[in-house]
C-alpha cells in the first residue's frame, strides 16, 4: 500500500506577494519578480496592476487596470495564501495607489516598496499625483523603500550630489514616516556603485553602505525591480533587513554578471535571474 502525502498536507512554502506592473519582455517587473522569486526558492503570487507594450528599448504604451481588481487581487492572495513579505512596484495613477494602500492596510506585513516612477526610457510610470500619494499612504507602513537617485530626487525635490545632500534626503523621507530607505547608486558613473541603507534604530538613523564593482555591460534592464523582489524573498527565507538587502545585492550582481554578454533584443537587455537556482523552500 502507499502512502496518500497529498490528502491532508501541512507542509508549507514562504509565500512573497508582488503589486506590479507586467512587462512583455519579460525583463522588469512582475515577470522579473516572479523569475526571482523562483530563483531564490520562494513561493511567488501576484497582483498585477498594469498591462505595459515594452521591449529591450523602451516603453511604447501602458493600460492601468481599474482599482478595484487590483484590490480584489491583493485581498484574494493575502485571505487565502497568507504571503509573509509584499513587495510593491509599479504603481501607474493616484487611484491605484489608493487602492493598494487600502487593501494591504488591513494586514501586518513587511513591505519592500521600489517606487517606480519612470523608465529608463524616459516614460513615466506613476503620476505625480500618485507620487505624493504614495509618500503619504504607503511609505509610512513599508518596512523598505528602495529608491534610485532620480526617484529618491523626485520625492524629496532634493539634489543628490553629496553625500551629505543623500542623508539630508533620507532624513525627509523619516520625516514622512519612512523606516528604512535603501538608496540605490546605479545611475553614477564610476569603477563602483554604492547602496546606501538608512535604517532607524532607538531614534538614531543608521548608515550602511554595499559597495559592487560597475559591470560594463547593457543588460540591466529589471535591476530595480529584481533587487526589491530578491530582498523580499531574503527576508521570506528568514533574513533581517541587513543581510536581506546584501544577500539580494550579491544575488543581482552576479545575475548582472551572468548575463552580460548574452543578446536579448536590440536594446538593454535583462539581468540573467537563473544563473544559480536555489531549490524550493518547504517548511514543516
Amino acid at each position: 500500500m502507499t502512502k496518500n502525502s497529498g490528502m491532508n498536507p501541512q507542509k508549507t512554502y514562504p509565500i512573497v506577494l508582488s503589486i506590479a506592473g507586467s512587462d512583455s519582455s519579460g525583463g522588469a517587473g512582475i515577470q522579473a519578480d516572479i523569475k526571482t522569486f523562483s530563483a531564490l526558492g520562494v513561493y511567488g503570487a501576484t497582483a498585477i496592476t498594469a498591462i505595459t507594450a515594452q521591449n529591450t528599448k523602451g516603453v511604447k504604451s501602458q493600460f492601468a487596470l481599474t482599482p478595484q481588481i487590483v484590490y480584489d487581487q491583493i485581498v484574494s492572495v493575502i485571505d487565502d495564501l497568507s504571503p509573509v513579505v509584499v513587495k510593491i512596484g509599479m504603481l501607474s495613477n493616484v487611484d491605484i495607489v489608493f487602492a493598494v494602500a487600502e487593501a494591504i492596510s488591513q494586514y501586518t506585513l513587511p513591505i519592500i516598496l521600489d517606487p517606480v516612477m519612470v523608465s529608463s526610457s524616459g516614460h513615466r510610470l506613476l503620476s505625480i499625483e500618485g507620487q505624493e500619494a504614495l509618500k503619504e499612504k504607503l511609505l509610512p507602513i513599508s518596512t523598505l523603500i528602495t529608491p534610485n537617485i532620480p526617484e529618491m530626487e523626485a520625492l524629496t525635490g532634493m539634489s543628490l550630489s553629496t553625500l551629505e545632500e543623500k542623508q539630508k534626503a533620507a532624513h525627509h523621507l523619516f520625516d514622512y514616516g519612512a523606516k528604512a530607505v535603501l538608496l540605490k547608486g546605479g545611475h553614477e558613473e564610476g569603477d563602483v556603485k554604492t547602496d546606501i541603507l538608512y535604517s532607524a534604530h532607538d531614534g538614531e538613523i543608521q548608515t550602511d553602505t554595499f559597495v559592487s564593482d560597475t559591470i560594463l555591460t547593457k543588460n540591466t534592464h529589471g535591476t530595480g525591480c529584481t533587487l526589491s523582489s530578491a530582498i523580499a524573498a531574503f527576508m521570506a527565507r528568514g533574513c533581517n533587513l541587513y543581510k536581506a538587502v546584501a544577500e539580494a545585492k550579491l544575488y543581482v550582481a552576479e545575475a548582472i554578471h551572468a548575463g552580460a554578454d548574452i543578446k536579448i533584443g536590440h536594446g538593454f537587455g535583462p539581468v540573467n535571474h537563473g544563473f544559480n537556482p536555489l531549490k524550493m523552500i518547504i517548511n514543516e
